[in-house]
C-alpha cells in the first residue's frame, strides 16, 4: 500500500503540512517495501486549482491512502473518484502519522471544506 502525506520538508521526520494543495512536498511511503520517496508539489505555486492539481500528483503516484489535516471539496472529489482513501492526519511528524495509520488510530476525514479558491488563506 502506498500512503501519501503533505509535508514541509523531504524527510519522514518532517512535520505534516496543514495545506494539502499548497504543501511544498508529498512524502509517499510504501508499506510493502518500506520505501519512502518525496515528491515536489508543482501545484503549490498555482494561482488557482492547487488542490485539484495536487490530487492529480497523488493519483499519478498510484497512492492508495492520503493522510492530511484538511482537504477542499474539489480535491476530495478527484481523490475519491480514484478510490483513494482519505484519513485525518494528526499533529506531529509524517512518521508519527504513518505509525498511527498502520496501528488503525487515524479516522477517515469527514470534514471537507469548500476550498480557498485563489485566496491566500491556507
Amino acid at each position: 500500500m502506498k500512503i501519501a502525506i503533505p509535508v514541509n520538508a523531504k524527510d519522514i521526520k518532517s512535520s505534516v503540512c496543514d495545506s494539502f494543495g499548497r504543501t511544498p512536498y508529498f512524502l509517499i511511503y510504501n508499506t510493502e517495501t518500506n520505501e519512502e520517496t518525496s515528491v515536489d508539489n508543482s501545484a503549490a505555486a498555482s494561482t488557482g486549482g492547487a488542490g485539484i492539481k495536487a490530487a492529480q500528483i497523488i493519483i499519478d503516484n498510484q497512492v492508495n491512502a492520503l493522510l492530511t489535516p484538511r482537504l477542499g471539496t474539489n480535491a476530495a472529489d478527484v481523490l475519491k473518484s480514484a478510490n483513494i482513501s482519505i484519513y485525518t492526519a494528526i499533529s506531529g511528524s509524517a512518521k508519527y502519522n504513518l505509525d498511527a495509520f498502520v496501528a488503525g488510530k487515524l479516522s477517515l476525514l469527514d470534514e471537507i471544506h469548500s476550498g480557498f479558491h485563489g485566496s491566500e488563506k491556507h
